[in-house]
């Protein structure tokens, strides 16, 4: 008998931890949603006034693309550019708009031949984003957020 309750005693003693509550800790379950959350990938993209109306999520990326493309070219169009041979080229601007909506050139990729014809190019190009309308910045969970990507602008001069 005395071993029976020896052994009750011992399950007994042992089994409190099975009832006691786990502590969660905030900082662990922030840094848990931290590691599933997806940084490059926002709920809706920047957008113009313009593009207000369209809800589908790539829609509304094209829109922008869109809209910010026809006012580059537009510019350049309004631009007395001359050069001595033919230019056909695809130019990458690699833009940030911040979550107040204002754009930035992160940098401007061009072909070494491009920028022999067209020295000015790089100003024309940031002088053009200059007269853009006014951005409203991507949104990620609720928050305006900085986001980056990058606009082909297509220069075709004969």
């Amino acid at each position: 008998m005395n071993r029976v309750a020896f052994l009750f005693l011992i399950v007994l003693f042992t089994s409190c931890d099975y009832f006691e509550k786990k502590k969660v800790n905030s900082e662990d379950l922030l840094e848990e949603e931290l590691q599933t959350f997806n940084w490059n990938d926002v709920d809706t993209y920047p957008t113009f006034s313009s593009c207000d109306s369209i809800t589908a999520k790539e829609e509304s990326k094209i829109c922008f693309q869109n809209t910010l493309l026809s006012n580059v070219n537009q510019y350049l169009e309004q631009q007395n550019i001359v050069v001595s041979t033919d230019v056909n080229d695809t130019i990458r601007l690699k833009l940030v708009i911040d979550n107040k909506g204002l754009i930035k050139v992160d940098s401007i990729v061009v072909k070494s031949e491009t920028q022999f014809q067209i020295p000015e190019i790089d100003s024309l190009l940031r002088q053009s984003l200059k007269g853009v309308p006014k951005i409203y910045p991507a949104i990620k969970r609720g928050q305006q957020v900085t986001t980056a990507f990058e606009l082909p602008v297509i220069v075709r001069i004969n």
